[in-house]
């Protein structure tokens, strides 16, 4: 089959490696019939290449038919349309139980005291192959796969694979009060569907982004939206009575573009031989916290911000003592996908598309262009937001 494959520091290419197979009970085989390029993948063409074998199998937003089933998978059947949730749980751990599925106790990456394993997402996640490719083996298809209907476009259902949960865990744990103000800051997928979950829960949202295409976007969707290039935390100030927004999602995570001394860093980790490169990420400050300082900087006493945004350095200094005298709540984490699909799927569902999951995409391409997908993407050219590949 082909299958998009990590080479090194910006460079993936499509291959032809071997079909893959049942290998446990629990395994499910699907063939791919989309799947998105994600924000958090420019992090392993970027910054985490010493986590990354030459050959690996990268995408995590896959959704397809199911071919072929193990012996313990009865959910789903051969012919099954099924979204893949990201992150491998079992369902049935304590962290599962617990609705913590980015946590589950069985794929746990205890060699890098990671969470739960990811799909197509490095050695910190496991190394397992993803879904940008023709096919892709689901590890926990007992559990993890979402049946949707028969009938609709790809990309109604095809975000419910990372984008619209991780968007919904962001507002939930951001909590504004009812009536109350929500900030997003930057308006890539996740913050383009913050933004209109907190509008479409009943928040007042102000976005942030220094993309004009990406505001706009935001725009067609009622959002306020900022600038970035200016004050962002006296803006959002004067916009709330001078106190700032009751809550701020951090949708920007260790993005280095903009900020030279992180772009520096970036390019050194990426180059250096791989563990020394796993090394000093493992010991060392090496984001750009622009956006979180702007979200400390901008949320109201007793307000609360809520990461997803991906930050990659163990050692990233933080303002503690003004934390401290702002009383802020901070919440994050990878998204528990399958905590919230009760809540969403009859949203995507809804022929009135609530949430404008069909209006998220920006281009479409075949397996073949991906590698050039990736670079417009990483670049921000051509007013690329989200890219859909179809196998």
């Amino acid at each position: 089959m082909k299958a998009l494959t990590w080479q090194g520091k910006r460079s993936v290419s499509v291959e032809e490696v071997p079909d893959p197979r049942i290998q446990e009970p629990t395994d499910a085989i699907v063939r791919i019939t989309s799947s998105a390029i994600c924000g958090s993948d420019l992090h392993l063409y970027e910054v985490l290449g010493p986590f990354m074998d030459r050959g690996d199998i990268i995408g995590h937003e896959p959704m397809g038919i199911v071919e072929e089933v193990g012996s313990a998978v009865t959910n789903i059947k051969a012919g099954d349309r099924v979204v893949i949730p990201f992150n491998v749980s079992c369902g049935h751990c304590f962290m599962c139980r617990k609705g913590l599925q980015s946590q589950c106790e069985t794929t746990q990456v205890r060699e890098y005291g990671s969470g739960a394993v990811f799909l197509g997402y490095s050695r910190l996640y496991g190394s397992v192959s993803g879904g940008q490719a023709e096919y892709l083996r689901v590890p926990h298809a007992d559990y993890g796969p979402i049946r949707v209907p028969d009938t609709g476009e790809d990309e109604r259902y095809l975000y419910l694979s990372d984008v619209v949960p991780t968007a919904w865990q962001a507002v939930q744990y951001a909590a504004p009060p009812e009536g109350g103000s929500l900030a997003v800051l930057g308006l890539g997928p996740i913050g383009q569907m913050s933004a209109r979950i907190g509008r479409y829960l009943g928040y007042r949202v102000i976005a942030v982004d220094p993309v004009a295409e990406r505001r706009a976007m935001a725009q067609r969707h009622g959002i306020e939206t900022l600038d970035s290039s200016h004050d962002v935390a006296e803006q959002l100030k004067d916009l709330t009575d001078g106190r700032g927004p009751d809550s701020v999602v951090d949708a920007v995570g260790m993005e280095a573009h903009g900020s030279p001394v992180a772009g520096v860093v970036h390019k050194a980790v990426g180059l250096l031989p791989s563990p020394l490169g796993r090394q000093a990420m493992e010991t060392a400050g090496v984001d750009k916290l622009d956006a979180l300082y702007t979200a400390i900087d901008a949320v109201r006493r007793g307000g609360t911000i809520s990461i997803s945004g991906v930050y990659g350095g163990t050692k990233d200094p933080l303002p503690l003592l003004t934390m401290f005298d702002k009383q802020i709540q901070l919440r994050m984490g990878q998204c528990n996908v399958k905590s919230w699909i009760d809540d969403l799927l009859p949203l995507v569902d809804d022929p009135s598309d609530p949430l404008g999951v069909l209006d998220l995409k920006t281009h479409t391409a075949s397996l073949d262009e991906a590698p050039q997908m990736y670079e417009m993407f990483q670049k921000k050219q051509d007013g690329c937001i989200k890219v859909v590949l179809k196998p």
